[in-house]
């Protein structure tokens, strides 16, 4: 899959980002939720968003995408994922959805939280706000210097992830940590 200039933006991001297709299974991810979850990204690219869950969450898991594929998006969603090892971590989880130049629906962006590491390193929540920031600030120079120059797929892909740093920006993780606490 070749990366955009948008994408690259989430290459060494601090937070687990994961692109899904209409059905859940997963297409692309960065380096941060491989190396979360202890896999190689090739073990990953294929695998049904079930597979990083343990059975027990399944369940929140499917209102996850049943609440995206009804309103296009996800917030706040608390999920336990499971690591390569068997052991497990709370994650916030948040999506917003990939259209085509027609409208119609491609998959989705999704960044995850762990709210364990969070809770434990508070100046993780600092890195990631700055990162979002930071994030925000590198798409809308990317907008204003090549979106116009981009073909139809780089900018549905500029738009969903611009779309996700948008939302994410409003994101209280701090309070999302100690409601987790």
């Amino acid at each position: 899959m070749i990366q955009t200039e948008a994408r690259r933006t989430l290459k060494d991001a601090p937070i687990m980002w994961r692109r899904i297709n209409s059905i859940g299974v997963i297409i692309d991810c960065n380096s941060t939720y491989a190396a979360k979850l202890q896999y190689a990204k090739s073990e990953i690219i294929g695998k049904t968003v079930f597979e990083h869950v343990p059975k027990e969450s399944w369940d929140g898991m499917t209102k996850s995408l049943t609440r995206w594929f009804e309103t296009g998006k996800v917030t706040d969603q608390k999920i336990v994922f499971l690591k390569e090892d068997g052991t497990k971590f709370p994650g916030l989880l948040q999506a917003t959805s990939i259209y085509d130049r027609t409208g119609v629906l491609m998959g989705s962006n999704t960044a995850i939280f762990d709210l364990e590491e969070m809770a434990a390193k508070r100046s993780l929540i600092k890195t990631c706000n700055d990162f979002i920031r930071d994030a925000n600030r590198r798409l809308e120079e990317i907008r204003r210097e090549q979106y116009e120059g981009m073909d139809d797929t780089s900018k549905s892909e500029y738009d969903g992830l611009r779309q996700m740093f948008e939302m994410l920006a409003g994101v209280d993780l701090a309070g999302m940590v100690d409601d987790a606490a």
